[in-house]
């Protein structure tokens, strides 16, 4: 039997890593530190291969997911309406009644505690619905 390497027969993570290393520039190191910062909060979570390639994070339900663009890596949070954000670093999305997202630029720093703290509201709130 011989692989073809196809999605089909690669995981999640794989599909993933692949993801990162084919960007091969700022937007992959930064999907690259975001998906560690989610793992860090949340060791239980599962990751995902969803609409043709975007990663996805799910606890009791979707987390968030981590897109990239040309100019921007956006992580959008699935209940983000509905998670605090003392630190404010929702700037994406903001009017919608559901999500929120942060676009996170080439050079900009990351407030890991912000954001991982959201990870883990983003959790609690799937678990408080569960």
């Amino acid at each position: 039997m011989t692989t073809s390497g196809s999605q089909d027969e690669k995981s999640p993570s794989e599909l993933i890593d692949a993801r990162i290393e084919e960007l091969g520039d700022w937007r992959g190191a930064m999907l690259s530190d975001l998906r560690g910062l989610v793992k860090e909060a949340d060791p239980e979570v599962v990751e995902e291969w969803k609409w043709r390639g975007v990663p996805t994070w799910y606890h009791d339900g979707m987390l968030c997911t981590g897109e990239t663009y040309k100019q921007v890596v956006k992580v959008t949070f699935a209940k983000g309406a509905s998670l605090e954000d003392p630190a404010g670093i929702f700037n994406s999305s903001l009017d919608g009644n559901t999500r929120r997202a942060i676009d996170f630029r080439e050079g900009e720093e990351i407030d890991e505690q912000a954001f991982k703290d959201l990870v883990r509201a983003a959790v609690a709130l799937n678990a408080s619905k569960g």
